[in-house]
């Protein structure tokens, strides 16, 4: 009897012993990036023509941010913001980069810190696959920026067909759009690929997956797609032969093909028993460039490029089961920057954040521990387009060159209504705010696309004597 009472009260110590374990269990963390995607092409957002199954998974067992932003209307400095979780302005990163591969200074500063630089401090294993776009030089790309692997391409877009990948490398490359057609890179070596792009990202996420996972993983998943050139296989353009605008159809397929690789990468969680501790957050880098590839924004105005809405709202929902109830709307505005902290908060790895950062935990505003605003402001600038930005809980300025607009985002989300000349209280408060932020905030640092030519003429060298740096 005495030994059966000391098997049973081992079993119950040691199962209690099992559930504090796994209540304390670090969580894996998935960050999934769309690119260009407009705010209307997801099913969670109402779509009736793009149909997206498994993005809206993921708002069906977490939280819809409904006014989600990113802080910059363009690919490469929106990636800044997010992956430092500061605005981008800080360090002068305003501008989408050049391919560069010998210019150090083309990208992410190295003063900066980013998200993997952190949960590797609580032995994290990380993975960046897909789109970079945070330079090309070798003191910039994925491994040497925190990241333990890398599997993708280093410019800010790619062809989507392996047939098109002509270039071995990215040191072969004689122009901007040359990194388009280089093999993609797998840690530290070139591999051909044998299946359209998306499919094949989304096939080394889920190899990465199946080998972490026994580990706390970090993966940044940042799809190319639907960003042009708009090229879809055939199997996704016929799953979209409902769509009559051929461009349209292609787009649709192409954001068709992101859905299927989520699907894969939730249906391996679940078949690792790992989804409920996955915290996985999908949103798209910036709007959708609706006259370009075919995205669409809906009912706000503007597109990527601009600071209206449909440039900076994104589609943007977060799941993680053990934390974070289904079927969650929170209405409040955040920003991409407010991911480094939060993941950083479920890592338990805040006392390695070195940098001020300007986002904030969103964990306890999602659970209601928080009441409140994440954010009492939050501010944009483009200075190439002369272009301010600031928002309060209701109400936006902005100032494109000499026009100056007042927006009551409660009542008019398509900014069609300028209440500027009713409105100076608000316009005073506003334009205060952003003059005492800009202070903190410094000039573009690097030459962008449009500057190529001139680029070229201070660095007569940047296609040649590719072993010759730049520091």
């Amino acid at each position: 009897m005495i030994i059966k009472k000391l098997i049973l009260y081992f079993l119950i110590i040691t199962s209690l012993f099992a559930c504090y374990e796994n209540k304390n269990t670090p969580p894996n963390i998935i960050v999934i990036i769309s690119d260009d995607q407009g705010y209307a092409d997801v099913g969670f957002h109402g779509s009736k023509e793009i149909f997206t199954p498994n993005i809206d998974r993921i708002a069906k067992n977490g939280v819809v941010f409904s006014q989600g932003y990113v802080s910059s209307a363009v690919c490469s400095p929106s990636r800044a913001g997010l992956i430092t979780g500061r605005y981008q302005n800080r360090f002068g990163y305003t501008r989408n980069i050049l391919l560069a591969p010998k210019d150090s200074l083309m990208g992410l500063p190295l003063t900066e810190q980013t998200i993997p630089d952190v949960l590797g401090k609580v032995n994290y294993i990380s993975k960046a696959i897909g789109k970079w776009h945070l330079g090309a030089h070798k003191s910039l790309v994925p491994e040497n920026r925190g990241f333990d692997e890398f599997y993708g391409f280093l410019i800010g877009g790619h062809r989507y067909f392996p047939e098109d990948l002509t270039l071995n490398d990215i040191s072969e490359a004689r122009r901007q759009m040359d990194g388009y057609i280089t093999r993609i890179y797998d840690n530290g070596k070139r591999v051909n690929t044998k299946k359209y792009l998306t499919e094949e990202l989304s096939d080394n996420a889920v190899q990465f997956i199946d080998d972490n996972s026994d580990n706390p993983f970090f993966l940044y998943l940042s799809y190319n797609a639907p960003h042009t050139p708009l090229q879809a296989t055939e199997k996704d353009l016929n799953r979209n032969s409902h769509i009559e605008v051929k461009k349209r159809r292609t787009y649709a397929a192409m954001v068709t093909s992101m859905d299927d690789g989520i699907g894969l990468i939730l249906d391996k969680l679940e078949e690792k028993k790992i989804s409920d501790n996955t915290i996985v957050i999908f949103f798209s880098d910036n709007g959708g460039v609706e006259w370009y590839n075919f995205s669409d924004n809906g009912i706000l105005r503007g597109i990527k490029g601009d600071f209206f809405e449909g440039g900076i709202r994104v589609p943007f929902t977060m799941q993680w089961p053990k934390r974070i109830k289904p079927g969650i709307t929170y209405d409040k505005p955040i920003i991409a920057l407010d991911l480094f902290a939060t993941i950083a908060s479920a890592a338990s790895a805040e006392k390695y954040i070195e940098n001020e950062i300007d986002g904030v935990d969103l964990l306890p505003y999602i659970s209601g521990e928080k009441s409140g605003l994440p954010h009492k402001y939050l501010f944009w600038k483009n200075p190439d387009k002369q272009i301010d930005v600031v928002r309060d809980e209701r109400y936006k300025y902005i100032r494109v060159k000499d026009e100056e607009f007042i927006f009551d985002l409660l009542n008019d989300v398509s900014e069609e209504n300028n209440i500027i000349s009713s409105s100076q209280n608000i316009y005073s408060r506003l334009k205060s705010k952003f003059k005492d932020w800009e202070k903190d905030m410094i000039d573009p640092v690097f030459m962008d696309l449009g500057m190529g030519k001139e680029y070229n003429k201070l660095n007569p060298d940047r296609w040649n004597n590719i072993n010759q740096e730049k520091q």
